[in-house]
């Protein structure tokens, strides 16, 4: 059975400033551009994986309501939560364990305004 989730979209008010966030975070380099009317920063991923990017313009409004999306942060989330505050952010949830087969989550607002959350095996 294929995965419930293909694509996820996180609302920005400032593209760039959501770019340089979540790049300090995760070491990530981001794509931009601007796709069916709206300026997006695509998430890398492997070519059969889960897709997503960062998007700005109507009818997007960050938000700490709402869906909650799990980002991969493999091996241990520890690393990308400690640079959350100096890239912006704030951390509402520090690490803690689901259990021992599903692993480790965080919960943090990114520079825009959004609850989203990390997660690890270890």
């Amino acid at each position: 059975m294929a995965n419930v989730l293909n694509w996820f979209e996180i609302p920005v008010e400032d593209l760039n400033r959501a770019v340089d966030f979540y790049s300090k975070v995760l070491g990530r380099e981001f794509q931009i551009m601007d796709f069916f009317g709206f300026k997006m920063a695509f998430f890398p991923m492997e070519s059969d994986g889960v897709g997503g990017g960062l998007v700005q313009g109507e009818p997007y409004k960050p938000s700490q309501d709402g869906s909650l999306i799990y980002l991969n942060a493999n091996p241990d989330l520890a690393i990308p939560l400690s640079k959350v505050v100096a890239a912006g952010g704030k951390v509402i949830a520090p690490k803690k364990l689901i259990s021992e087969e599903i692993g480790y989550m965080a919960l943090f607002i990114d520079s825009e305004g959004n609850r989203v959350a990390l997660h690890s095996m270890k």
